[in-house]
């Protein structure tokens, strides 16, 4: 979702990018179109990821 041209669910793709570097676009758009729930799971799962990698899992 986007207003004005920002990303409505930016704080997993800055966690993500903080952990892992620089992560891809396509992760970007996947991260763009997840549910609030969807995202809530995926930060409180980002504890536990060793590797971008896990993310795919």
């Amino acid at each position: 979702m986007v207003w004005g041209g920002l990303l409505a669910h930016p704080f997993p793709a800055r966690l993500l990018n903080r952990r892992f570097s620089d992560i891809n676009f396509a992760l970007t758009e996947r991260l763009q179109v997840l549910s609030a729930q969807k995202l809530e799971g995926l930060g409180e799962a980002l504890l536990d990821f060793s590797n971008i990698t896990d993310l795919e899992a």
